[in-house]
């Protein structure tokens, strides 16, 4: 692969916004209901373990970043490392899960709106879509500042939020050891599509070339602010009103027991979940198109725009086609792409410890990769698209 992509530099809390903007989206708010009848142990559980195994697969693409010269994507590193196969079969994984997950913000951006103000879905998706465009056409400087602004207030209008219910009379914190730990499967899965911020380690790296050591720090960093945000939505929420009368959207929880403002609030987060998701995810795939077909988007303007219009353009076009069956081709598509995920980057970085062409200012612990280790990330995805297939072909027991 050539070397396509320029250095642009951002800090290091830029970099942890970017993980926690593309970790946290609208989801988030629908964890609780998730767990309704789990409960909460068993999903503070699975946030840990889930929590741990992404991280120690994004710390695998770090250390081969750091071993290679040239500033490449996941389809990139996977053409070095692992072959023509590996860098296609990756760059099918980033884009299935990016159009799969672009389109879900398309649309939920418009539901969102249309709540808010009560305008035209259409007209709030396009509303949302001209700042998401617009930051992915200004590069990775602009995106990692907007990352870092609005994830800072997506953390406070959360803490906000939280800190109301904690002291609210209803909230009864010995309802967190409610539910039943037969029920743990569904949360997981739940869990693990959660977690998605794999995608954009080089994009990182790129920002970070400069500090190359705030690369693990920034990723941990990251990873362990998103797991605190994740953990207190439901913590809120169930305390509140107990794992009977969890609403399948956290606003409605919150605007039901605190009143309108907490329900305008807690929109106006999911609006911002999406945005900064959107951004971290687009402009990952952006950038993988870029490296994947050796185009120049950093240094010609024309180049770049068409870029983001593929990127763009088709996900605010399908969320509004009414393509059913194409939708759920993504669904299966990106199940699948999960587990490319959990092999490849372990493919990657073996790959790069013999034939890195620079020395690297990291490595991960011996522990990181050792066979055990690997064999759980993979079991683990592994059941877990099993269970996503089963899932949407409605084969699992009743509850699950």
């Amino acid at each position: 692969m050539s070397d396509v992509l320029r250095v642009e530099k951002i800090t290091f809390w830029e970099g942890v916004a970017m993980i926690i903007g593309t970790n946290i989206g609208a989801g988030i708010l629908g964890v609780s209901y998730a767990a309704r009848q789990a409960g909460y142990m068993p999903l503070l559980f699975w946030l840990v373990v889930v929590g741990v195994i992404t991280t120690v697969t994004m710390l695998y693409v770090a250390e081969a970043t750091l071993r290679t010269r040239q500033h490449e994507q996941l389809s990139g590193l996977a053409q070095r490392y692992v072959g023509g196969f590996g860098s296609w079969l990756m760059f099918a994984s980033v884009t299935v899960n990016a159009l799969g997950a672009l389109i879900a913000y398309m649309s939920g951006s418009g539901d969102l709106m249309h709540s808010l103000f009560g305008i035209d879905k259409r007209i709030g998706s396009i509303l949302f879509f001209i700042p998401a465009a617009l930051i992915l056409a200004l590069g990775l400087k602009a995106l990692g500042r907007s990352e870092k602004w609005i994830t800072s207030l997506m953390v406070l209008m959360l803490l906000v939020l939280v800190g109301a219910t904690l002291f609210f009379p209803t909230t009864d914190f010995r309802r967190l050891l409610d539910g039943s730990w037969l029920y743990m499967v569904p949360v997981f899965n739940l869990v693990v599509f959660i977690y998605c911020a794999q995608y954009i380690v080089p994009e990182i790296a790129r920002g970070l070339s400069h500090t190359p050591k705030q690369l693990p720090k920034a990723i941990v960093t990251g990873m362990f602010c998103t797991f605190a945000l994740i953990a207190l939505v439901p913590l809120s929420v169930i305390s509140l009103n107990g794992l009977d009368n969890v609403s399948q959207v956290a606003t409605v929880n919150w605007g039901n027991a605190l009143g309108s403002w907490a329900f305008f609030m807690a929109n106006g987060f999911a609006l911002f979940a999406m945005l900064t998701s959107y951004w971290g995810i687009g402009g990952s795939f952006l950038t993988n198109i870029a490296d994947r077909f050796s185009l120049k988007v950093d240094d010609n303007l024309k180049v770049r725009s068409l870029t983001v219009v593929v990127v763009a353009l088709p996900p605010l076009v399908l969320a509004y086609s009414g393509m059913v069956g194409f939708v759920d081709a993504l669904y299966f598509a990106g199940v699948f792409s999960g587990v490319v995920l959990s092999i490849v980057p372990y493919l990657i970085i073996k790959g790069a410890r013999d034939k890195g062409n620079r020395t690297p200012e990291w490595t991960c612990a011996p522990w990181m990769t050792h066979p055990a280790i690997y064999t759980l990330i993979f079991l683990l995805y592994s059941a877990s698209a099993v269970y996503a297939v089963l899932a949407k072909l409605d084969l699992l027991p009743p509850g699950w």
